[in-house]
């Protein structure tokens, strides 16, 4: 499922432990949680301190978690997109565009080792679907390449023989990369990488 939310959307995730108790109704922990949730001005973790702080001392058996995300636009200036076609030169041309943009963004240093992530994942794509293939480059804490598919299938790491040509480029992402994954999206799915950015030690998921 995707949903279009607008800049400054609250999300919050959170298990029945926290609005559920032995002795309540489970509508009145809903209502206490929004009524928790209700300023908009208050930091994430102000927010999360309201929400729990109102937690009854008898609660259910189960444990009680929350998680609070906010939505924000990026600087479309931190962003980079390329679509290309599912043939052997995407691999060539996803390289060579993301070399560039990292020159344009002072990224340099950066360079061999996105164009290696970004190779590798733009070949997995065009090995395993059929339709064009979509790179991105996100500059906000951390660098991120994503690059979308047609294959519904997440991806798998291997492990490759001594002999073996192939199956070693998702353990190269995965050296490569301070974290990689994947997630589903409607028409295929997508597998990212992140990497931190020079002078810094990371800053968190982008």
């Amino acid at each position: 499922m995707e949903l279009e939310l607008p800049e400054g959307s609250l999300l919050a995730l959170y298990t029945d432990g926290l609005i559920e108790t032995r002795s309540g109704d489970i509508e009145d922990g809903m209502h206490r949680l929004a009524t928790a949730l209700a300023e908009p001005r208050q930091s994430l973790e102000e927010l999360c301190t309201r929400a729990t702080a109102g937690i009854p001392r008898q609660t259910s058996h189960d444990d009680a978690t929350l998680l609070l995300v906010r939505t924000r636009v990026l600087n479309p200036a931190k962003v980079a997109c390329w679509t290309l076609p599912c043939d052997g030169s995407a691999a060539g041309r996803a390289r060579n565009l993301a070399d560039r943009q990292l020159t344009d963004w002072g990224l340099d240093d950066l360079g061999d080792s996105t164009k290696l992530i970004v190779s590798e994942l733009v070949t997995n794509a065009v090995r395993h679907s059929s339709g064009p293939v979509t790179v991105r480059l996100k500059r906000h804490r951390v660098l991120t390449c994503e690059v979308f598919d047609t294959d519904t299938c997440a991806p798998r790491p291997r492990r490759a023989g001594s002999s073996d040509e192939n199956g070693r480029g998702l353990l190269l992402v995965g050296q490569l990369s301070r974290r990689w994954g994947s997630r589903s999206v409607s028409g295929g799915k997508v597998v990212w990488a992140e990497q931190d950015l020079p002078g810094t030690s990371g800053g968190g998921p982008s």
